[in-house]
């Protein structure tokens, strides 16, 4: 315990006043840590088909939460050592696609999880879950390993970000949320589409703006993990409140039913 008080002490100390980009990699660790106690808690409190849905949205936040651990402590190490660092030398690259390799797929169950008791099939999961790795894997070799080919492996990640947004617009996600007799499920599809279509967004914005001659030629100094930060905490802790919104609801109404 003395140890972790003197590195919690240490990392404080390290974080400049108006530094708004460490600020929120600490306030995205402290929010998603508490949105998984929340959704854990909570699971107690909905009907027993809703159970592992509420587990997945605590998993989501606490493995976003323990990964953003790391990277506050990447982030400030590295602006300790330099305080002249650029964008990406302080940026947690590496453990911000681990991060997301594990969590995109698991925002993905979701959608599974809700349809399954109306004709989903393990394909559908499987399908999605496929479409996000290869977004995420294709981004992270443009932009780490690969640099000087940030276009190629963007057209490929955009492929797969297309493919789920298609899955949730006019797929088979969205037929089988059209077609289900529960209102709440099909308003919790509408509101997770959205999240797909609008929040994920910012994800391709942000790694077209990680190409150093579009950042140049657009005359800015936009620092994308903070963009990042709070999406990550926006579209992981909003995506949970989806489900547990669905998920109380309909627990309520057949209780009283």
């Amino acid at each position: 315990m003395d140890t972790l008080n003197y590195i919690s002490t240490l990392l404080a100390d390290m974080l400049e006043a108006g530094d708004a980009v460490g600020f929120t990699f600490f306030t995205g660790y402290m929010s998603m840590f508490a949105a998984s106690v929340f959704f854990f808690f909570e699971r107690q409190q909905v009907d027993g088909k809703w159970k592992t849905s509420l587990l997945v949205s605590g998993l989501i936040t606490m493995i976003a939460a323990v990964h953003y651990y790391y990277m506050r402590s990447y982030y400030l190490g590295v602006m300790a050592e330099n305080p002249e660092a650029t964008m990406m030398e302080a940026s947690p690259t590496q453990f911000r696609y681990i991060d997301w390799t594990l969590t995109v797929p698991l925002m993905c169950v979701e959608f599974y999880l809700l349809l399954r008791p109306y004709g989903a099939k393990a394909g559908l999961m499987w399908r999605l879950i496929l479409a996000s790795v290869v977004m995420l894997v294709a981004g992270y070799i443009g932009e780490a390993i690969q640099p000087d080919q940030t276009i190629l492996w963007g057209i490929v990640s955009t492929a797969g970000y297309v493919y789920i947004v298609y899955e949730t617009i006019a797929g088979s996600v969205k037929k089988l949320a059209d077609a289900s007799d529960n209102p709440d499920v099909s308003r919790a599809v509408t509101l997770l589409r959205n999240f797909v279509v609008v929040g994920w967004a910012i994800y391709p914005i942000g790694y077209m703006l990680m190409d150093g001659n579009l950042m140049a030629s657009l005359n800015t100094s936009l620092n994308i993990d903070l963009i990042y930060n709070i999406g990550d905490a926006v579209n992981k802790i909003g995506f949970g409140l989806v489900v547990y919104s669905v998920a109380m609801n309909s627990t309520k109404r057949e209780a009283t039913a």
